[in-house]
Parts: C-alpha cells; sequence; structure tokens
C-alpha cells in the first residue's frame, strides 16, 4: 500500500489547527499528528512531501458544472465541449456535481454519466444529477426518482423555473418534482435534493415558496442556483435561507453581485452562512438577450472562477482562511450529504487535500490519496490530454 507523509503544515481543515504532520494510505487520511514536535516515521516505500512554508487545505467541491458542455442556444456551434480533468485540478476542486442544462437533446444523461464515470477512473470523485431545464424531466432508468435509487452517482435532480428556457412549470409539478427525488434520495440512501436553474424571471422564487407553504415538502430539498443574478432574487434567496433553505451562488459571472460581496451582505442581515454555497457552473454558457428574446452575447464559465473567488475572498475582502473555506467546502459537503467522507480534513476523511502558498496560489494537489500536482506543475492528465 502506497503511503504518504506530509509533514510541518500549516493545517486548515477549515478550522484552523496550527503546525501538523498527515499520513495518508489508501486514499484516506491515517493519523494526525502534531507538526514540528521533531518526531519522524519510517515506514517501507514511505513518500515524505514537506510541507514547510505551505498551508494545508480540503479539496474543494465544485456541486454545479456541466462535465458534458454546456450551451447550444445559439445553434450547434455553441456546444460547449466536455470538460478535461486538468481544468479541475488546475482549480483545486477534487470533487464535483455534474449535471445537464439548457440542452437535453443534443446531450443526454447517458452521456452525463459515463462523462462521470470516465473522470472518476481519472481520479476524481464524482456526483450526478439527473434532469435538465425542461419537463418532463430527461432521465435514464424511467424515472429520476429511480435514476437517484439506482444509479450510484445518481444525488438528486434538476429542473429550471423564472427563466424563458424553462418549461414552465405549474407549483403542482415542481412538488412532485421535489417529492419525487426524495423519496429517491430516501430510498437510495442519498441527498436526494432537486436544484433549481433560476433564471431571471419576474416570479423568481415564487414556486418555490408556494411549495414550502402548501405542501409538508422540507425546505431541505429545493436548492436553487445563480441567486446572485438579479438583486430582487437575491433578496427572495436571503429569505429562503432564513426558512433554512440552502442557496447556491454562481463565481465569475455576475459582477454586481459576486459571492465575496454578497456573503458580506448575508452576514450583515443575519443570514445563515452555512445555509450558502459556491459553485462555478463551469462550462456552461452564459448569455444576453435583448428585449425581443434574441441572444446578444454568448461565453463559456470557468471552473478557474471558483479558486480566483477564494483567493479575492481573502486577498482583497480580508476573510481569514478559516471563514472564507465552508463555501467551497463543508457547507457543500453538508448539503450534499457527503460530510461523512468529503469537506474537511479528519482521520478516516477521503485525502483530498489542497498545498497553497505565501500569495495563495496552488502548489500541490491531492485526489483520494493520488497526487494530480506537485511544484504547481500536474502529474496526472486525462487520458486523451
Amino acid at each position: 500500500m502506497e503511503m504518504k507523509l506530509i509533514r510541518n503544515v500549516k493545517t486548515f481543515t477549515p478550522k484552523a489547527e496550527g503546525m501538523k504532520d498527515l499520513l495518508i494510505a489508501g486514499g484516506k487520511i491515517q493519523w494526525i499528528g502534531k507538526g514540528s514536535d521533531g518526531k519522524s516515521i519510517s515506514l517501507p516505500e514511505l513518500e515524505v512531501i514537506d510541507g514547510m512554508g505551505k498551508t494545508l487545505i480540503p479539496g474543494f467541491i465544485d456541486q454545479h458544472v456541466h462535465i458534458t458542455g454546456g450551451g447550444g442556444e445559439g445553434s450547434f456551434k455553441t456546444r460547449v465541449p466536455e470538460i478535461s480533468l486538468t481544468k479541475f485540478i488546475e482549480s483545486g476542486v477534487t470533487s464535483v456535481l455534474g449535471l445537464l442544462g439548457t440542452d437535453a437533446s443534443t446531450r443526454s444523461i447517458e452521456n452525463l454519466v459515463a462523462k462521470g464515470k470516465a473522470l472518476k477512473e481519472e481520479g476524481m470523485s464524482v456526483y450526478l444529477i439527473s434532469g435538465s431545464y425542461e419537463y418532463p424531466s430527461v432521465n435514464l432508468t424511467g424515472s429520476m426518482k429511480r435514476d437517484v435509487i439506482y444509479i450510484e452517482e445518481m444525488v438528486g435532480g434538476k429542473v429550471a423555473l423564472s427563466d424563458h428556457r424553462a418549461s414552465q412549470i405549474t407549483s403542482e409539478e415542481l412538488a412532485r418534482l421535489a417529492s419525487e427525488v426524495r423519496v429517491g434520495g430516501m430510498i437510495g440512501g442519498k441527498a436526494g435534493i432537486l436544484v433549481i436553474h433560476m433564471g431571471s424571471g419576474k416570479e423568481g422564487l415564487q414556486k418555490v415558496f408556494d411549495v414550502i407553504e402548501k405542501t409538508d415538502i422540507p425546505v431541505s430539498t429545493m436548492r436553487p442556483t445563480h441567486v446572485n443574478r438579479q438583486e430582487d432574487l437575491l433578496k427572495q434567496g436571503f429569505r429562503y435561507a432564513k426558512m433554512g433553505g440552502m442557496i447556491d451562488l454562481t463565481c465569475g459571472t455576475y459582477k454586481n453581485l459576486t459571492p465575496d460581496l454578497v456573503v458580506k451582505r448575508a452576514e450583515k442581515e443575519g443570514v445563515p452562512l452555512e445555509n450558502i454555497t459556491f459553485s462555478s457552473d463551469g462550462y456552461g454558457s452564459w448569455s444576453s438577450y435583448d428585449e425581443k428574446g434574441n441572444m446578444t452575447k454568448i461565453g463559456v464559465s470557468k471552473v478557474s472562477t471558483l479558486w480566483e473567488t477564494f483567493r479575492i475572498m481573502i486577498i482583497e475582502q480580508g476573510y481569514s482562511i478559516e471563514k472564507a473555506l465552508p463555501y467551497f467546502t463543508t457547507n457543500v459537503a453538508k448539503g450534499l450529504h457527503i460530510d461523512d467522507h468529503k469537506g474537511s480534513i479528519e482521520v478516516g476523511k477521503d485525502a483530498d487535500l489542497l498545498l497553497i502558498d505565501e500569495q495563495y496560489y496552488l502548489d500541490f494537489v491531492m485526489a483520494k490519496g493520488k497526487i494530480m500536482m506537485k511544484d504547481k506543475k500536474i502529474q496526472h492528465n486525462g487520458t486523451y490530454e
């Protein structure tokens, strides 16, 4: 069994823990001890990694990535290609939640599952979401509920609201979808969440509030994302988070409502910060439309915006590492019900670890105990890279 020892490294679990040594074997963190205590471990085939001058943090969990490529709203030439392994590694992402977007016609759940399994073979931890923008929902086994139950990587479903590209579902239909994935999660022992793409439409989160008011579906089931795309939607998002729901903020797109600024507002307004997560919307397309609904601009979101946001929080907004990390790690892991093995640095959890330098740039990436980046150089490429 390959073993690795990271020595003398300042550690954030996300909590600040000071200087530590970590022993990694079998893809897990096996031991954490006091750093710089003069003790040494001598074992056969032990690889020692010097952490002096570096900072150790958990690997990031990006819970919104179009791993098979998004886009397509501007004809076939605008279909975004599939993401490669190194795009994740360069961004400190060791776990990903993959999903479909607008296009569930030239993309499919079959594509999504195959790509997810490919990334797993290459070293990532992968979770998936069934469905897409549209209703009735696309799926692989006959329903989103069955997908969640029977497909190992599936943890929930997706639909879109308040968007001209959505299927304009009713509150009753939304409630049925939420119930479907919740029951699938209960039977399959998974999160059973309904990710809700939020557009810029007038209604915002109203249908979500209707479901909470009129049914017994727990507020934790529905997970609106892109809620920082406009001011009115964000205010509704804050209301939802205060009710106990989780909201997801998108990095790198909405310039006046960036996640770092939104969190500062949330703190002042008494929003429970543990109910806020960040994601990249990586490899999805962003688009702008005129008043007649004609597309005026299109581009591609990058996974790297997650890491860029982390650096902005620390360097420009003055957050400590300890305060910044949960939005990328523990909050996400708890929301996906994978916090028993992901999201923090603890004995028994997966060895998803990042070393960063004094300027908060990535130096080293480990995913499930495998070194993916060392000395800022990729050590493990995707199959066709």
